[in-house]
C-alpha cells in the first residue's frame, strides 16, 4: 500500500528534477498519513485515532521518550460539540409561493446550543449593519447584513451586538464575495461548534451565513436588486436599509454530544545540561475534518497540505535524529482539533506534560503549500521575537526570502497553533509559501484555495513542486539545528500582534 501511495503522489508532482531520499521518504509519510484509510483523522474518530496509532509508531521508533501523560506519549483532551444535523430552509412569497435554500451550499445556520428547532420571520436588509445602520425598524424582524471583511465597515461582533440592541430575532450575514485575497467558498463541510469540556458553547442570537449567489433566491420578487446589492458592497459602497417582501422559515435540528481525541508528544532530551530547563517544541496538528459534504462526488476529507505533511515532516525530522540531540530538549508534537479552534495547543498550555516555563520557542507547520518555487516565506511572528530572527537568518543563508505578512486582512497569524504560545508570551513562528502579486505563482496558490483547501481535493493527487517541498524541508531542519543549539536562549521583543 506504502508503494502504491508513493507512486500515486509521484505521478502527481510537476515534472521536476527527480526527488532525493529524504524528500521521497517524507512524501511517503504524508501520503501514508492521509490516505483514506485514515479517514480524514477528524478529531475524536477511528479514522484520528488510527492517525495517533502511526505517529506513536513513528515517534518510538525515531527513539523519542514518552512526553504525554502519565508516562505514555498521548495527552487526551476531553471536548464538547454541538452540530446541526438537519436543515429545511426557505424564503416564503407574499403570495405564499416557496423558494427552498439548500443547506451548506446556500445557506449555513452557526451552531449554538440554544439554536429554536423553528424559526420564522420578516426580514429586513441593514446594509452592513453597523451601529448606526441597526436602527429600530430591525425589531422583530430577520437583520439581513453584508458581511464585509474590508476595514471601515462593521466586522462580524459589531453586526452581531448592532442588531442584538435593536431588537432582531435573527442574523443573516452575506458572504462578502468580493474579498477576493480569500473568496468564500461553498458548500460547507458542516455546520459543527467545538470547545473544551466545561467551556461554553456557543449560542445567543440565531446566525446564518448566505453564499452570495443565493442572494437572489432570499430576494425573490425583488427583480435585480440583489445583484445590485452585490456589486455596490463589493465596491464599498454605502448601502441603504429596507424590508425585504418575503417571510425566513427554518426548522432546525441540533445534536450535542461529548467525546475525547488524543494528541502525540515525544522528547528529544538535549546534550547541554546547562539547557536542560529549555525546551524548544515544534509542532503541526494532525486532525482534519474526516467526512463531510461531498463536492465533485467526493466526500473524505483526506488533509495532505492541511496538515498531514507537516506531521510527516516532523516525525521525519525525529526520525533522521535516532535520538540524537541537540543541546536544548526539542518535544515533537502532534496536535489535535486545530480544525476546530486550536483546541489541542490551547488544552496542552492549560494542562502542559512538562513545566510551561521551561518553553521556550515553538517552531510550527502549518498553512504551508509546496506548489511552485520556493522563493520567499511569509514569517508569522517576525519583528516580535528572536525565534524569527533566527529564521530569517537562516532563510536568508539558503536564498530564500523573509517577508512580514501582507495580506493581514486574512487573520492567517490566529489561524495556526503557533498563536496560543504567542499569546501566552513563548516565542513562536509559522510560515507560508509567499509569491509576487500577478504572477504564475499566485494564481496556483489562489487556485489551491478555491479548490483544495478544506476540501476532499487536498489529498495526495494535489500536484506538488517536489523541489519546493525538498528545500523547505531542508530550511526547517536547518532552523531547529540552529535555533536548539544556540548560546542564547530565543526572548520575545514585542507583544504578539496582528501584523
Amino acid at each position: 500500500m506504502r508503494h502504491i501511495l508513493l507512486a500515486t503522489a509521484l505521478l502527481a508532482a510537476p515534472a521536476l528534477a527527480k526527488p532525493d531520499a529524504d524528500t521521497k521518504a517524507w512524501l511517503a509519510r504524508t501520503a501514508e498519513l492521509s490516505s483514506d484509510a485514515m479517514e480524514g483523522r477528524d478529531a475524536g474518530s477511528p479514522g484520528h485515532a488510527r492517525a495517533i496509532d502511526l505517529v506513536e509508531r513513528w515517534f518510538k521508533a525515531a527513539k523519542l521518550q514518552a512526553a504525554g501523560e502519565n508516562g505514555t506519549y498521548r495527552q487526551t483532551v476531553p471536548l464538547h460539540e454541538v452540530a446541526v444535523t438537519a436543515a429545511d430552509m426557505r424564503v416564503v412569497a407574499p403570495d405564499g409561493s416557496a423558494v427552498p435554500l439548500k443547506f451548506l451550499h446556500d445557506i449555513t445556520p452557526r451552531p449554538a446550543t440554544n439554536l429554536p428547532a423553528t424559526l420564522s420571520g420578516p426580514m429586513r436588509f441593514a446594509g452592513y449593519c453597523s451601529t448606526a445602520e441597526a436602527g429600530p425598524e430591525l425589531k422583530g424582524k430577520i437583520a439581513v447584513c453584508y458581511g464585509s471583511r474590508r476595514a471601515g465597515r462593521a466586522q462580524g461582533a459589531e453586526r452581531l451586538a448592532a442588531v442584538t440592541a435593536a431588537g432582531a430575532v435573527a442574523l443573516l450575514t452575506i458572504d462578502d464575495a468580493g474579498f477576493t485575497v480569500e473568496a468564500p467558498r461553498w458548500p460547507d463541510a458542516y455546520a459543527r461548534a467545538v470547545a473544551h469540556e466545561g467551556t461554553a458553547l456557543p449560542a445567543g442570537l440565531p446566525q446564518f451565513r448566505l453564499n452570495g449567489a443565493a442572494l437572489e433566491r432570499l430576494m425573490a420578487g425583488t427583480g435585480r436588486l440583489a445583484a445590485t446589492l452585490l456589486t455596490e458592497a463589493t465596491y464599498h459602497r454605502d448601502l441603504e436599509g429596507f424590508d425585504l417582501p418575503g417571510r425566513f422559515e427554518a426548522k432546525l435540528t441540533t445534536v450535542q454530544r461529548r467525546f475525547t481525541s488524543q494528541q502525540v508528544l515525544g522528547l528529544l532530551p538535549g546534550t547541554d545540561k546547562s539547557k536542560a530547563g529549555e525546551v524548544m517544541l515544534l509542532g503541526a496538528h494532525i486532525d482534519g475534518y474526516g467526512f463531510g459534504e461531498p463536492v465533485n462526488g467526493d466526500g473524505l476529507y483526506n488533509g495532505t497540505l492541511d496538515d498531514a505533511g507537516y506531521v510527516a515532516l516532523i516525525s521525519q525530522l525525529a526520525a533522521r535524529r535516532k535520538g540524537k540531540g541537540f543541546a536544548r530538549p526539542v518535544l515533537f508534537a502532534a496536535w489535535t482539533a486545530e480544525e476546530k479552534g486550536l483546541l489541542g495547543a490551547r488544552w496542552w498550555l492549560q494542562h502542559p506534560t512538562l513545566p510551561k516555563e521551561q518553553l521556550v520557542g515553538v517552531i510550527n507547520l502549518d498553512q504551508l503549500r509546496p506548489l511552485f518555487p520556493l522563493k520567499a516565506l511569509t514569517l508569522h511572528g517576525l519583528g516580535q521575537n528572536t525565534l524569527a530572527d533566527t529564521a530569517k537568518a537562516v532563510a536568508e543563508g539558503l536564498k530564500i526570502v523573509i517577508r512580514p505578512d501582507r495580506e493581514p486582512e486574512r487573520n492567517l497569524i490566529r489561524r495556526v497553533d503557533s498563536w496560543p504560545f504567542m499569546e501566552a508570551g513563548i516565542p513562536a513562528v509559522n510560515f507560508v509559501f509567499a509569491y509576487n502579486p500577478r504572477t504564475e505563482e499566485e494564481r496556483i496558490y489562489r487556485d489551491w484555495y478555491q479548490r483544495r483547501y478544506h476540501r476532499p481535493q487536498d489529498d495526495i493527487s494535489t500536484p506538488m513542486d517536489l523541489d519546493a517541498a525538498r528545500d523547505f524541508n531542508r530550511f526547517f531542519s536547518t532552523l531547529v539545528e540552529t535555533a536548539a543549539n544556540a548560546t542564547a536562549k530565543p526572548v520575545m521583543k514585542a507583544k504578539p500582534t496582528q501584523p
